[in-house]
């Protein structure tokens, strides 16, 4: 049987020494190195998303690969995609970093320098592993072909640009269509989703951030179930405890949640810290909410230029809602776009805050009326993000029969360039 491997090595020379070893392995198909984290994981998902069996067997995670450290990528990995053998290359041998391996999901540990005998003999036992998951999945196999769940944070660009707005409604929208959601505040220290639906529970993010294997069971006890079979999973009522849940534990509550709902929305708010981050990198869809306004596209610039530093996201692979949008505003979707340089949902949400004024003051969103301008909106970018069951049980592919935005023209657009995109610095 031919064992498929894919190497993630971010070292040139090392990548170079791994591929070397491997073409000398019998019946092994390396498959060319993937340089970093995200290229693994956005590798592994496309593979996925076709089947089942078109996943490696064998994945090698380097120790000095990044931006995710190895230990924690590799928990990823075992967590998204049970049926892969996952090696750590590692120059500590010690039994504490093997053993925090194994707990991480890890099927072996091969030692630097590399030497074939031991190489051959972890990665065979690994790919029997595999192979052996697999034969036992058998017919259940289809239900795990795909990454898990979708995943789509909402972020915004300052506050009060309609952040929760935003995400209860399409976590709404897509409870609605009949799929498993969970809505996740990770707007640490100022969430309101639980003012928003009027939930008062005490167990919150915080809660698992100390949690090394979130089992089913914990992760149940944690969640809150709202009336409208929504999963909550709250931001602590004491802020300050939101810096208890650092990137490495929102990566494992959001990969736990990617396991048990169809659909996980993530409420970032506007302050971006190392949890929110950890769920926009991983994210399926980034979505970023701005207002018309000077001010926040000048901030939604600021907030995708960071992302970009910091190597969480790229402004291309994100992607802006306008929020209280008016055919006579002056900056116009497709200014936006060229400031931002992301990707322009196909909605857009209209300027009608009247509509949500009692059911916010009441703390009760969920019962916002369905001939609401802005809930039609929403509801048609969660059709658009494909969080919506069609009637055939797919999700709805984004260009569907969607309200468009009329682009408008572009009025005034050197002067609105230099007042809402500011000048390089």
């Amino acid at each position: 049987m031919t064992t498929r491997i894919l190497p993630a090595v971010g070292d040139p020379d090392a990548a170079r020494s791994v591929i070397s070893l491997l073409s000398q392995l019998p019946d092994a198909e390396p498959a060319p190195p993937v340089a970093d984290s995200t290229h693994l994981v956005d590798t592994l998902a496309r593979l996925a998303a076709t089947s089942l069996d078109e996943l490696p067997e064998v994945v090698l995670v380097h120790e000095r690969i990044g931006p995710v450290p190895a230990l924690e990528l590799i928990r990823e990995v075992a967590l998204r995609f049970p049926a892969v053998g996952v090696v750590l290359i590692t120059s500590d041998a010690s039994p504490v970093l093997f053993s925090a391996a194994m707990d991480s999901g890890a099927r072996g540990l091969v030692t630097l320098p590399l030497h074939y005998e031991e190489l051959a003999s972890r990665v065979q036992a690994a790919a029997q592993w595999s192979a052996g998951v697999r034969r036992h999945l058998g017919s259940g196999a289809e239900t795990l072909a795909g990454p898990g769940g979708t995943v789509v944070t909402v972020s915004g660009a300052k506050g009060g640009v309609g952040t929760t707005v935003t995400a209860v409604q399409l976590a709404l929208a897509a409870r609605a269509s009949g799929r498993s959601v969970a809505l996740v505040d990770m707007d640490l220290q100022g969430g309101d989703v639980a003012s928003y639906l009027d939930v008062q529970f005490r167990r919150s993010l915080a809660d698992l951030a100390a949690v090394d294997d979130i089992s089913p069971r914990v992760l149940q006890d944690a969640v809150y179930t709202h009336e409208t079979g929504l999963a909550l999973l709250l931001a602590p009522g004491d802020g300050e405890r939101g810096e208890e849940v650092a990137d490495r534990s929102a990566r494992q509550i959001i990969g736990a949640l990617r396991t048990r709902y169809d659909v996980v929305v993530v409420d970032c708010g506007t302050y971006l810290t190392g949890a929110n981050a950890a769920a926009v990198e991983t994210a399926d869809t980034a979505l970023l909410v701005t207002t018309p306004d000077v001010v926040a596209v000048r901030a939604a610039k600021r907030t995708v230029r960071m992302w970009d530093r910091l190597q969480i996201r790229k402004a291309e692979e994100s992607t802006t809602l306008v929020n209280r949008y008016h055919r006579s505003t002056e900056i116009q979707p497709a200014l936006i776009q060229k400031i931002t340089g992301t990707r322009m949902a196909g909605v857009a949400v209209p300027a009608n805050f009247k509509e949500l004024q009692g059911v916010v003051d009441a703390g009760r969103l969920h019962d916002l009326d369905a001939r609401s301008s802005v809930k039609q909106a929403l509801w048609s970018l969660a059709g658009e993000l494909g969080l919506v069951k069609a009637p055939d049980g797919t999700g709805t592919q984004p260009g569907g029969q969607l309200a468009r935005v009329t682009r408008g023209n572009d009025r005034g657009s050197l002067g609105l360039r230099r007042r809402a995109g500011g000048r390089e610095r």
